[in-house]
Order: C-alpha cells, then structure tokens, then sequence
C-alpha cells in the first residue's frame, strides 16, 4: 500500500485482493474479474486505477515491498552490540519472506516500476549500511561492494533453491549451511583490531568506512587522494606509487 492509499480505498482493496489471489492461487489467478469480485468492484475500476493486467501487477509489487521494507526498518539497530549477527538476522528476514511469500516475491523482483525501484534501492541502502558497519569495526573480508553482492546472491540463491526443491526433499538445514557460508566469505572469525594484523587491507576497508563525506582538515584533492589509497589497500593490501 503506498502512501496515496487508505486502508479502505478501492485501489487499495484491489491490490491486498489482488495479493491474496497471488499467494493462494498463484499468478493465474489474477485475473482482473476475479481481482474485482474479491474487491467488491466491477472489472473496469481495475483498469482505471491500473490500466492493465501489468499495471495492477507492479501495484502488487510496490505493496510488497512496503510490507519488506517495514520488517527490515523495524529489525535496524544504527548501532549494534554485534554486527555479525545483525548481518545474520537481516539475511534471514530476506530468505523467510521469500520462503514464505514465494508468489509476492517473485513478482516484486520482477517488477519494474519507479515505485518498486524506489523501494528496492531503500532496501539495498540498509544492507549498505549493515556492511558499512561491519568494516567500520574491522569484521570485514572482503570490499564493501563485493560483500552486499555476496549477502545478495547467497539470499536469493537460497529463496529460489528452497522454490525449486520438492517439498518432501526441503531440507532447513540448506538455508543455516548458506547463510553461515556467506558469513564465512565476508566477515572474520575474529575482527581484524582484536587479533594480529593480517596486513593493512582489513584496516583501509575500516578507515574508509568511518571516513565522513567531508575531511575539513584535507582539501578536496588529498581527500580524494586518500580514498583512493585506501580503497586500493581494501582490495589487495598494497600501494604503489599513482600512475604506475
């Protein structure tokens, strides 16, 4: 439900109709007759409000990831006692959704519409900031952006595996041996600052992290400077001289 609706509105009632049909019946069962007699309406308000099929589609799309959005802003912690494990839980909230909810989530990963961009780049950026974090107190592995694609693609790699396997051979343990292997390949077992130095890789990635958009003690060209030291340690831990 976006912001233009009311909990009673007919757009809205077409859209939670439109998404109890998806989940129960799968796809084909919305149709727009059938979305209009579960609402309460007549067919042509479908196409009024929605102008197709598709339009009521990514409706149902943007009302998801309202509800996705509202779980993961309720479970963020800007400063957590243990970031692994707010790493943890965030990935799991991610795979039960699209456990739970497979019909939903894969029409919002399908959808294509501003409203759903809009709500999919405000979910990447709490995942940003969960790996931030992670650097910033010295847990990281790997580079930032390598990290959320590990966390990304281990999540839904597991949501869709789960979909594909029968029932009778699904197996939960598959979804603790993925999660516990992303978190192997992007953090630590211990963090970089409370055991021996591995180089100097884990400390630029921390370094960057905590840096603020704005060093007043550096001018715009050192700033820029030392972000690209920093992130050319994070990659391999090594230096050279720029332009070489």
């Amino acid at each position: 439900m976006t912001t233009r609706d009311t909990a009673d509105s007919p757009r809205s009632r077409i859209v939670e109709a439109a998404v109890e049909l998806l989940e129960s019946g799968g796809p084909d069962a919305v149709s727009t007759r059938a979305v209009a007699a579960a609402a309460g309406l007549q067919p042509p308000a479908i196409y009024r409000l929605f102008g197709d099929k598709d339009g009521l589609l990514e409706a149902v799309a943007e009302h998801g990831y309202a509800q996705f959005l509202e779980s993961k802003r309720a479970q963020l912690d800007p400063a957590p006692e243990d970031p692994v494990e707010e790493l943890r839980r965030g990935w799991d909230m991610v795979v039960e959704f699209g456990v739970s909810r497979p019909e939903l989530f894969a029409v919002m990963n399908r959808a294509t519409g501003r409203e759903a961009d809009v709500a999919h780049h405000a979910g990447l950026e709490i995942l940003h900031g969960r790996v931030r974090r992670l650097a910033a107190s010295g847990w990281l592995r790997v580079d930032e952006e390598l990290a959320a694609q590990i966390i990304q693609a281990t999540g839904q790699g597991a949501v869709i595996t789960w979909q594909a396997t029968p029932a009778e051979r699904r197996d939960p343990a598959l979804l603790t041996v993925l999660r516990e292997s992303m978190i192997a390949a992007v953090t630590r077992a211990e963090p970089a600052f409370s055991a021996a130095e591995s180089g100097p890789a884990p400390a630029a990635r921390a370094l960057r992290a905590a840096l603020p958009d704005k060093v007043d003690v550096l001018s715009e060209a050192e700033q820029g400077l030392l972000r690209e030291w920093l992130t050319r340690l994070a990659a391999d831990g090594r230096v050279t001289e720029v332009g070489q």
